[in-house]
């Protein structure tokens, strides 16, 4: 491995790029060749969040009192300049964490409607008039922004999901301390210079890349940092929470999920196979809301096999870059090594591995972090691969009786996250939207999509029950304040 002529890039403080105080560095290592560097980036130190802070808490009165017409105008240059630079960002999201050019372009795009959406919300109404009890008084509520918010972003999405916190807190008033994900921090410091280049005040984003012990943590147990907002893992999500609880800050959390699709019998299993594909294998099944447990209906179990493992089977895995590819690496080792411990459970527990769930070891792929896609026949709801989140690209088949038995298994799951359901049965449909315990559920599509416009979140274990985009995102970012004047 060399790093020579692989460019460096640095945090981003008070408007200004810089190195780490602590002078250390780390590698952002390209998942398809582990041998190619993308880039070198800070392993900074509490130094360096000490100033990201205090540049966030000086710069953000002046923030706040801008008009929301006045920091929208800002998000729609953001918006602007990240549209100009899609094929940019994009391989660069390609390079760093494996997701096919294709996807990458697209997720950056979305980024783009999201600075839009939220440019939006500046025009927005942020309270209302109530009648007050005393005839000489003037009641309403306005909102007022918790001050600077912490953002902990993951590599999975490493546009869209930072823009869809980064947009929201700074459109309501609040001034931002972001720690991107290491293993895609050269995609976030091309995000960071479209808000540079537009011209953002200096202070009111700053940008921190370093480990989740030390940046992450910190951003949870700063006195100065008044909320935080964190997509990842169940178990450092819940540290984060209990970081924040303990000091009365406010806290939102996106964690996992073990997402179910039902086939029932009426479905329309060639449309359901696609959407299992779809939804459980691109991106590597590296999404929170990719499928993972596929509970059909016996009357159908035996066609839907068939055609979902002949449709597996053409599936191309390759570097991202390549245009003939569908799926590429999973984002890092430690990814991949978790994804083939998995499987190895689930054939040890006594499901069958019908297809893939193997790591190639000839010719290119051998370099990357590569695992074929993993189809398992005969899983019981008990088995560790139908119940822990595993993050990767893997399927496994659960044969039911009937539509009520599915639902309940789809149910039998610590996390909450996203549902969906095939079938042409109206009442299946509605019955499933009553006792589904998700906060998303689809009907006739896959479980991976969200709306921009629309609530996001999960139950039980996958948030802390909060919700993000749309219009909710300002339930988090900002507080009601109830105005009563008097004469």
């Amino acid at each position: 491995m060399t790093d020579i002529n692989a460019q460096v890039y640095d945090n981003y403080i008070n408007g200004e790029w810089r190195s780490s105080e602590s002078g250390r560095t780390q590698k952002s290592i390209n998942p398809s060749n582990k041998n190619e560097i993308v880039g070198i980036i800070p392993d900074s130190s509490k130094q360096d969040l000490e100033d990201a802070v205090a540049s966030a808490k000086a710069a953000k009165l002046a923030w706040r009192k801008l008009a929301g017409t006045q920091r929208g105008n800002l998000l729609f240059k953001v918006a602007d300049i990240m549209e100009s630079r899609i094929n940019e960002i994009g391989e660069a999201m390609t390079l760093e964490m494996g997701k096919t050019l294709p996807e990458a372009k697209g997720e950056t795009a979305r980024g783009v409607a999201i600075l839009r959406y939220y440019a939006g919300e500046g025009m927005r109404k942020i309270g209302d008039v109530i009648p007050s009890s005393d005839a000489d008084a003037f009641l309403y509520t306005t909102r007022s922004p918790l001050g600077t918010v912490g953002v902990i972003s993951p590599w999975n999405f490493p546009v869209a999901i930072p823009i869809w916190k980064l947009a929201p807190a700074l459109i309501y008033g609040n001034s931002v301390v972001w720690k991107p994900a290491t293993e895609t921090a050269v995609t976030a410091a091309k995000v960071m210079q479209c808000f540079h280049d537009a011209g953002l005040p200096a202070g009111v984003l700053n940008m921190v890349v370093g480990s989740g012990s030390v940046i992450g943590q910190g951003i949870a147990e700063h006195v100065d940092i008044n909320g935080i907002t964190f997509t990842g893992s169940n178990a450092v999500g819940q540290a984060v929470g209990q970081a924040a609880l303990a000091r009365g800050a406010k806290y939102q959390l996106e964690m996992g999920g073990k997402n179910p699709i039902i086939v029932a019998a009426d479905a329309d299993v060639d449309l359901a196979v696609d959407a299992t594909i779809s939804g459980g294998l691109r991106s590597t099944g590296q999404k929170c809301t990719a499928t993972s447990r596929v509970i059909v209906v016996k009357d159908v179990y035996e066609e839907f096999k068939s055609k979902l493992l002949q449709k597996v089977s053409e599936l191309k895995v390759g570097n991202g870059m390549d245009g003939q590819t569908w799926l590429g690496p999973c984002a890092n080792e430690k990814q991949m090594e978790t994804v083939l411990s998995y499987i190895r459970k689930g054939v040890e527990e006594g499901a069958v591995l019908l297809h893939g769930g193997t790591r190639p070891i000839d010719g290119a792929l051998s370099n990357g972090f590569y695992v074929t896609p993993a189809i398992f026949d005969k899983v019981t709801s008990k088995m560790s691969i139908a119940q822990e989140e595993i993050f990767g690209p893997v399927l496994t088949l659960i044969e039911v009786n009937d539509i009520q038995e599915a639902v309940e298994l789809a149910n039998d799951t610590n996390y909450g996250l996203s549902a969906s359901i095939y079938t042409r049965n109206i009442g299946n449909a509605l019955m499933f939207v009553q006792e589904m315990e998700a906060g998303l559920v689809r009907i006739n599509a896959e479980t991976a999509g969200v709306e921009l416009q629309a609530p996001f979140g999960g139950m039980k274990q996958s948030s802390s029950h909060s919700r993000e985009q749309g219009q909710a995102a300002i339930e988090f970012y900002t507080s009601i304040k109830t105005v009563f004047i008097k004469p």
